[in-house]
């Protein structure tokens, strides 16, 4: 620890002693250095903060390990060298964005400037904005790059920043590794070009927006069932964030008339004053949405995370009272619609990840529709649509952490036009008399009851850094030969590329890129997947079961022994 302690403190004085920080930066590390419990500068300081696959994010702060101007400067320097490097004697273009996020503003001008500096053209968005729009811009504008500076759903003290590659999608190998690359050469704060050239620094205007628009138009089906149902009472809220720009306009557009907004969380606020996380996968943040929804009798509820590319839907069931979906719910129902719907199956497909609900895979190979499974995160999906292109047909997307995508004009998830698609499906529903509820359960009479959850455990700091590696090392080293009384038969393992059967012995090769992720197959149906979060410091546990339905009578009992499964392997895996 005091070996540790002294290169922490050296590291802080050389902060200290840079001539590139100012005043203002210089005085927190003061204050850090000065207090009596060093655990705050050694988690400021331990590390440098790593520009990892996607890009930034961490708790804003002074230090190497925490988003401020100097990290956020470096990023962008290596970002700007490797599109130099890789597009010389062009005029090289990039596009950014930001959302409400404290700070956020601040570093999207930081990006902006030693973009600039760097002779490239910057096309930035007078206010904030959606990330999807970032994505769709950079497609329309025929931009080489994209940032958008956001942390998405963490609590209010991160920031972060997200980079993005021609086509629209975030970076993936090789770029990801060669940026990463030129950001690790740069050994000083003095090497970042820091001073903007405003000439290179342009405002997008209104005209991508309702270009934007147009296409969410021309994905969304049965219009004419819209137009006969506009006046379905339906509920948003945007915690605060940069949803409110674009959502409550999106479904105006595509005819419906009956919105609420939470007035409680229209104003944009990085402190998120109204929830205790601005993350719609938390009961706790969909709760004014629910008790705006049962005020005005809504059919359906939505609210997204800060930079709006995840939505949390409700929906209002016989009784009145509001059941909310979680990410495989909605992104099943949402392919039950589509699938069902769809006109033409030949070399179409869809995809998700491999931790999202396999009742999608069971749908797509009834139905005849080809269903790819990428690892976790929206740039694997972008990436295979871009192998794709001109040969196969895209229709939608999803993952079980509340990311969909309908139509290819995005290369990223995208609550937007995932909240007008949620809409068109209610107004479906109700021509039929049901509600998605009602399709829900339908839908597992049909397809089969699949019922899925999530266990984090969160471990903060340097040490909890530790702590997940040595769990991930276990399960590897020792994994479990049963979960709760059940084999297991198949164990994957996306970190060597192995797939083995345990019954036969037999392996072979996962034609994935390398992740950190470890999957079991138990003998009754169940999977397991553990992967460490690569936004957080968390480890997470996916838990996935499923028996048939026969009815919907049927569906109570069901459901409950399905919980009771998900609750055993919970218990298990909290003794690990």
């Amino acid at each position: 620890m005091s070996q540790l302690l002294d290169d922490v403190k050296s590291k802080a004085q050389a902060w200290l002693d840079s001539p590139a920080i100012d005043q203002d930066t210089k005085a927190e590390v003061k204050a850090l250095l000065a207090k009596s419990d060093s655990k705050e500068l050694i988690d400021n300081f331990y590390k440098d903060l790593e520009f990892g696959t996607g890009g930034l994010r961490g708790v804003m702060g002074a230090g190497s390990n925490c988003m401020n101007k100097y990290t956020v400067g470096v990023a962008t320097q290596g970002l700007a060298n490797y599109l130099n490097k890789t597009f010389p004697g062009k005029a090289t273009k990039v596009a950014i964005a930001y959302d409400s996020r404290n700070n956020s503003e601040y570093f999207a001008d930081v990006v902006a400037g030693v973009f600039s500096a760097n002779g490239i053209q910057v096309y930035m968005f007078e206010n904030l904005r959606p990330t999807p729009l970032l994505s769709f811009a950079m497609r329309y504008l025929q931009c080489d790059s994209g940032v958008v500076i956001t942390a998405s759903h963490n609590p209010k003290e991160y920031n972060g920043y997200k980079a993005y590659w021609t086509g629209g999608a975030q970076v993936v190998p090789p770029h990801d590794v060669n940026i990463i690359k030129e950001v690790t050469s740069i050994t000083s704060f003095e090497q970042v070009k820091f001073k903007p050239v405003l000439a290179n620094i342009h405002t997008i205007g209104e005209e991508v927006e309702k270009a934007y628009f147009e296409e969410v138009k021309k994905i969304i089906p049965n219009h004419d069932i819209i137009a006969k149902h506009k006046n379905i009472p339906l509920v948003y809220s945007s915690l605060h964030g940069a949803g409110i720009t674009m959502v409550p306009a999106t479904l105006r557009e595509i005819g419906f008339t009956n919105l609420h907004v939470v007035a409680e969380q229209e104003e944009p606020d990085g402190d998120f004053p109204t929830v205790k996380s601005p993350n719609p996968e938390e009961q706790s943040a969909m709760e004014m949405v629910i008790q705006k929804g049962k005020a005005v009798g809504a059919t359906m509820v939505m609210a997204t995370d800060p930079d709006t590319d995840r939505v949390g839907i409700g929906v209002r069931k016989a009784d009145g009272e509001f059941t909310l979906l979680n990410g495989n719910q909605a992104f099943s129902l949402m392919m039950y619609f589509i699938l069902k719907n769809l006109k033409e199956t030949r070399n179409t497909y869809i995809a998700k990840t491999i931790v999202t609900s396999e009742l999608v895979d069971a749908m797509a190979a009834k139905l005849g529709v080809e269903c790819y499974n990428t690892l976790t995160g929206f740039k694997y999906i972008a990436e295979l649509m871009g192998k794709l292109e001109g040969k196969k047909t895209f229709v939608a997307a999803g993952e079980e952490s509340y990311g969909y995508m309908a139509g290819d004009f995005v290369r990223d998830k995208d609550a937007v036009s995932a909240c007008a698609f949620f809409a068109a499906m209610a107004a479906s529903a109700t021509d039929q008399g049901k509600s998605l509820y009602d399709w829900l359960i339908d839908m597992y009479v049909e397809f089969g009851f699949y019922k899925e959850a999530l266990l984090n455990v969160t471990k903060k700091g340097q040490q909890g850094e530790q702590e997940i590696k040595a769990m991930m090392e276990k399960f590897r080293s020792n994994p479990p030969a049963e979960i709760t009384g059940s084999r297991v038969v198949r164990l994957l393992d996306y970190k060597i590329l192995k797939e083995k059967d345990l019954l036969t012995g037999k392996e072979t090769t996962l034609d994935f890129p390398q992740s950190d992720v470890l999957q079991f197959y138990l003998e009754n149906g169940t999977k397991v997947s553990v992967r460490p979060s690569g936004t957080e410091p968390k480890i997470k546990f996916y838990m996935a079961v499923n028996a048939p339905l026969a009815s919907t009578a049927d569906f109570p009992t069901v459901n409950k022994a399905l919980d009771e499964r998900i609750a055993a392997i919970e218990a298990y895996l909290k003794t690990i």
